[in-house]
């Protein structure tokens, strides 16, 4: 008996089947996702990163960053994301498709050895605090297993009657006597491209949550206001 058509056969099957659920299917659900206009701010979201954040992404990316930190708030049922406030939006509501739109390639991450980084853009609003944190995690996190990334910053020299460089790290930042710790390029590149995470924007997949009827509605909860740009 000759097999060879039916072998041909279930591999062009195996083949279509494969195409059509990593290709097409992910083009027709998302292929068409534009940006949204937000009514209260009337601009785009979500929109393009600005370059330097878009520099620190790569950082973050050649860093491995990833393996450890996911960026995606999971919805109710499948954690404690929302008790740990990692959500952005009114009702602290999980991420949703629209809020990776200019991602290339989309860092969701498969682990959280350290908290996700979704919204840490909301919760941490301070640039120094987060290189001070790259420099030395346990300054700010006692017990923390994320190693220090100080190949991103440059020990100089305070040499007599030069002035410290205002860009420097606080001094418990841990600099040797006579020196100062400057943060490069790089590390700026990363901490503005985790400023830049961050998804409040309310959508038509993330309504609200129900009203509390003890309490005055939120204001800025209007999902319906939302229409694509053109």
């Amino acid at each position: 008996m000759n097999l060879a058509p039916l072998i041909f056969l279930a591999s062009f099957f195996a083949l279509a089947t494969s195409w059509l659920s990593f290709v097409l299917v992910p083009q027709l659900q998302l292929g068409t996702v534009k940006p949204m206009i937000d009514s209260d701010t009337g601009q785009l979201y979500p929109s393009m990163r600005p370059g330097l954040a878009r520099q620190g992404e790569q950082i973050y990316r050649a860093n491995g960053c990833f393996y450890c930190h996911s960026e995606q708030v999971r919805p109710r049922g499948f954690g404690s994301d929302v008790q740990r406030g990692w959500g952005g939006r009114t009702g602290k509501v999980q991420s949703v498709d629209q809020d990776y739109l200019y991602d290339r390639p989309v860092m969701l991450g498969t682990q959280r050895v350290g908290p996700d980084l979704a919204n840490i853009g909301l919760r941490q609003t301070n640039e120094m605090t987060l290189l001070v944190h790259l420099y030395n995690p346990q300054l700010s996190m006692p017990g923390s297993v994320m190693p220090p990334y100080r190949f991103l910053f440059k020990m100089n020299e305070l040499k007599s009657g030069k002035k410290p460089s205002t860009d420097a790290l606080p001094a418990f930042a841990g600099a040797p006597a006579g020196f100062e710790i400057v943060p490069t390029t790089d590390a700026h590149a990363l901490a503005a491209y985790l400023l830049s995470l961050h998804s409040q924007t309310i959508l038509y997949e993330t309504p609200p949550p129900p009203l509390d009827k003890t309490n005055t509605p939120a204001a800025a909860a209007k999902p319906a206001t939302n229409s694509p740009a053109k």
